[in-house]
This record gives structure tokens, C-alpha cells and sequence, in this order.
């Protein structure tokens, strides 16, 4: 399988030269391993907690484990081995003028966070990596990858049993893993609730309704999307009502990492069930919003991202603030230009240091202030 770089290389070596402990996190499958066993095969010895008999080996003896993986060691998967940390701190305080000592990955961000702030806080560096972000797509694939995600096993392969392959990792990693590391009682109702945020991708979040179609307490929903979401299944965008001086909706909207899992989870098998399907708009939003979010954790820039929408229905898609600089984005699935597109940017252009129109036709001469961009040239060029 070839090798395709990704965008946090640097980050991450900036980071080993600066932290003691550099953490990644980032669902399974999205690269984290690949990553770490090419970048620094020579460097490092790797060590994966999947690996029953060394997860074995630690527990009967840590302090021999420790004398064996002392200093350049990747620990993968570490949440399996929650003792790990504290011998991992002692290791680091005996010895703290030296950097890039381990590299610890997990699939659980709560888990990781968890055991990061009983004992590595102050020592350690995190990062992200999600799978991959435009940039880091092969050219070919940029389409497809809209309604078929952008897993790297998936997109290395060129799609091949993608179908097979997100039933599998469904079953594996959303109703196993997270349910497992979450003490989830009701898988049923568990994987419903996941299929019902596929359906309402880029949706406000309702989780009232969400309760009451499956059944449960509001309590329950918002126990299961923070899962999900320190999971790195969903995220959830929330809404901007700064200085704008009108009433607006409070709720967040909802969108998921990886469109293909939006695809797999509502039953959209093919591009032209994509294309001319109900959620051919949601999906394309959802897109271009992970996109951007993936391409900013993998650069490790520092901004905020919201939605604006009014209680009259006036909305804008994607507020990126850097608390410097606000940039306004309306994302439309056509390729055609048409005017009436951007009204609302037109409306609220004043108040944003940027307005870029996303969509599928050619990008255009700037109509006045707003910018007319094709989607593939925004995601693979713009700066903001």
C-alpha cells in the first residue's frame, strides 16, 4: 500500500522537539499508525496495545515493560492500558530535559483526555489526525470522496468494497468500541440514534425529538453524542450571535467526520444515488465543513468555527473567527452562479473581513466584495 503524506508530518516534529510526550488522536483508521511506522520507523520502536500479549506483558510486570520501552517508544492504541500513564509520568520526571521520549495514540478521545489530565498534564503535546482532509487526496478521488469519505485504507485502495468495509467498521468501531469504552447498555438504540444523525447531517440538533423517536431520557441522548463526539464520529457546530443584533437560533448543527459514514449509515451505494438523493445538499455541505475543520486540526491553526441563522431563516453556512478575522462562507450544491446565491452574503458582507460563495461551478471575477469560488479550488488553495 503506498504511502501518502500527510499534512500534520511537521506538525508532529515540531512537536517531538518541544514535548516530552507528543499524544495523536484521531478515530481508528485514520492514518494514526501508517503515520507514526513511516515517519519514524527508524527512529522509534513501536509498541500496539491491539497486541493482546503485550498488553499482557505490561500488566504482569510494568516495571520490567518499562526497563524494555524506556525512551523512543510509540505506544498505540494506549487507552487499553490506562496503568500505562503514571509509569509513563515517572519515566518523563526522571528524565524531563529530554523530548519526543513517546508517542502515545488513541482511538477514544475521552479516554486519552482522561488519563492525560490525571498524570501527563504540563508534559505532553496533542495532536489530531482525522482522515484525510482534501489536500491529501489524490486528485482523482476529490469527487468521489465527497459521498464516499476519505478513509485512507478506502481511498488507497481506490474505493474497492467500500461497502463491505464501512459495514465492518460500523459494527466494530461504532458498535463495539465506542459502546464498549462508554458502558452503553442498548446497542439497538445506540445505532439508531447514530443513523438518525446520518439522516440530519448539517441539521439543527434536536435532541428533544431525538429522545422521543427512540425512546429514551434527554439525559441519555446528550450522555451518547458527547461519546460520539470524543469519538470523532460527529461534530457539532455551534451557532454565532455575536454583535450581530437579531435574534438567533441557540442550537448547534450536526455533521459527521467522514461523509462516507454518512453514505454507508442512510443507504447511498452509488454516485448517482448521491447526486439526485434527498440528502445530495446536506452531504455536500457536510463535506466541505469537515474538510475545512480536518485541514485546520492537521495544520494546528487556531480558530473558531460557527453557523449563523436567524430566527427568520437568514443563514450563513461557516463563520471561521481566528479572534482576529472573520470570514464568512455560504456553500451551495449547484454549478451554476446565480445572484440570488448570495444574497445573505451580500446582506452581511460588511461585518466579515471575507465572503466566499463555495459551490460546483467555475470560480468567478469577485461580484463586488464576495467571492465566487469552486469548491475543489477553495478547499485546496484558500488560507483563511
Amino acid at each position: 500500500m503506498n504511502y501518502l503524506s500527510r499534512q500534520i508530518e511537521p506538525i508532529l516534529s515540531d512537536y517531538l522537539n518541544a514535548f516530552p510526550v507528543v499524544g495523536i488522536t484521531g478515530p481508528r483508521q485514520s492514518g494514526k499508525s501508517t503515520l507514526l511506522q513511516h515517519v519514524l520507523r527508524d527512529a522509534y520502536t513501536y509498541v500496539t496495545f491491539d497486541d493482546i500479549r503485550q498488553l499482557a506483558l505490561f500488566e504482569d510486570d510494568p516495571e520490567k515493560f518499562m526497563q524494555m520501552y524506556r525512551h523512543r517508544v510509540i505506544f498505540d492504541e494506549v487507552q487499553k492500558a490506562p496503568a500505562l500513564f503514571n509509569h509513563i509520568k515517572l519515566a518523563v520526571d526522571r528524565d524531563r530535559n529530554t523530548y519526543g521520549k513517546f508517542v502515545l495514540t488513541g482511538s477514544s478521545q475521552f479516554l486519552l483526555m482522561q488519563n492525560v489530565a490525571d498524570s501527563l498534564a504540563g508534559r505532553i503535546g496533542l495532536l489530531s489526525l482525522l482522515p484525510f482532509d482534501h489536500r491529501e487526496l489524490p486528485k482523482a478521488l476529490c469527487e468521489t470522496a465527497i459521498w464516499r469519505g476519505s478513509y485512507p485504507e478506502l481511498v488507497t485502495r481506490h474505493y474497492r468494497n467500500a461497502d463491505d468495509w464501512y459495514a465492518s467498521y460500523i459494527e466494530t468501531y461504532l458498535a463495539r468500541d465506542v459502546r464498549d469504552v462508554a458502558q452503553i447498555g442498548n446497542l439497538r438504540d445506540f445505532r439508531n440514534l447514530i443513523q438518525l444523525l446520518a439522516a440530519n447531517t448539517a441539521q439543527i440538533l434536536n435532541m428533544s425529538r431525538l429522545a422521543s423517536d427512540l425512546g429514551v431520557t434527554m439525559p441519555t441522548i446528550k450522555r451518547w453524542i458527547s461519546i460520539l463526539e470524543m469519538s470523532y464520529v460527529i461534530f457539532l457546530l455551534p451557532p454565532y450571535f455575536r454583535n450581530f443584533g437579531k435574534r438567533v437560533i441557540k442550537r448547534p448543527k450536526i455533521y459527521f467526520y467522514d461523509t462516507g459514514l454518512v453514505s454507508a449509515l442512510t443507504g447511498i451505494r452509488t454516485e448517482e444515488m448521491y447526486d439526485r438523493g434527498p440528502m445530495a445538499g446536506a452531504l455536500f455541505e457536510n463535506y466541505i465543513l469537515s474538510q475545512v475543520l480536518k485541514h485546520h486540526k492537521h495544520t494546528n491553526r487556531r480558530c473558531e468555527f460557527y453557523f449563523y441563522r436567524t430566527s427568520h431563516g437568514v443563514e450563513i453556512d461557516l463563520v471561521i473567527d481566528t479572534g482576529q478575522t472573520r470570514h464568512f462562507v455560504e456553500i451551495k450544491k449547484t454549478a451554476t452562479f446565480r445572484p440570488r446565491l448570495i444574497k445573505t452574503l451580500n446582506t452581511l458582507a460588511p461585518q466579515a473581513d471575507t465572503a466566499t460563495l463555495v459551490y460546483q461551478g467555475d470560480s468567478l471575477s469577485n461580484y463586488g466584495n464576495i467571492r465566487i469560488c469552486n469548491w475543489s479550488n477553495y478547499l485546496t488553495h484558500n488560507k483563511e
